[in-house]
């Protein structure tokens, strides 16, 4: 029946969006320049997504714990996720600390270079422990919370991202907006 409402029309196949992978500690401002550089796509009518560890670890990923292995089924799974985000036409910004290497390599695999933009996002470590506003790094400082990123488990930092901001010297929307220029500046839209 569907096929008569469109005769000549076949399957669509859109060009993939960019995935612009934000890294850093906890605390570094990931989320929070994810979600203004969300508004500013918006502004400008463009189809955007953003996912974090509020609504990856809620869902999807809840039974995931935060040992090495899980951290890499984690970030597996985020790629795959937001491959169908960038394959369906959105600009997806994935929000995440993605501590080791090796696993964001990964994640550009399977999203594909060509649509992966690695962004650093390198606050300070004791910037991001001032923004702590839950806590977590005086109960990773106590014992209370084992395997924390930057305190007792590795952060390995991007060698080379295809854009570095500096959240701990720069405002948020300062830092929004060096990625909206640099995605103007090869023509994503």
């Amino acid at each position: 029946m569907i096929k008569n409402l469109f005769p000549n029309k076949g399957l669509v196949k859109r060009k993939p969006n960019p995935v612009i992978w934000l890294t850093g500690l906890s605390g570094s401002g990931k989320s929070t320049i994810a979600n203004e550089l969300e508004l500013m796509l918006v502004d400008r009518g463009i189809q955007v997504y953003v996912l974090d560890g509020d609504n990856i670890r809620s869902g999807l990923n809840s039974d995931l714990t935060f040992s090495d292995e899980d951290r890499k089924e984690n970030i597996r799974r985020i790629a795959e996720v937001a491959k169908l985000f960038s394959d369906s036409g959105a600009i997806t910004i994935a929000a995440f600390i993605s501590p080791f290497k090796e696993e964001r390599e990964k994640a550009k695999q399977i999203i594909g270079e060509e649509n992966f933009i690695e962004v650093h996002v390198n606050t300070p470590l004791d910037v991001c422990e001032s923004r702590d506003v839950k806590g977590l790094y005086a109960k990773a400082r106590t014992g209370e919370i084992p395997n924390f990123t930057g305190i007792d488990s590795p952060y390995e930092a991007p060698n080379r991202p295809d854009l570095v901001v500096e959240a701990g010297k720069f405002s948020i929307k300062d830092c929004a907006k060096k990625i909206l220029y640099y995605l103007e500046r090869k023509n994503i839209e």
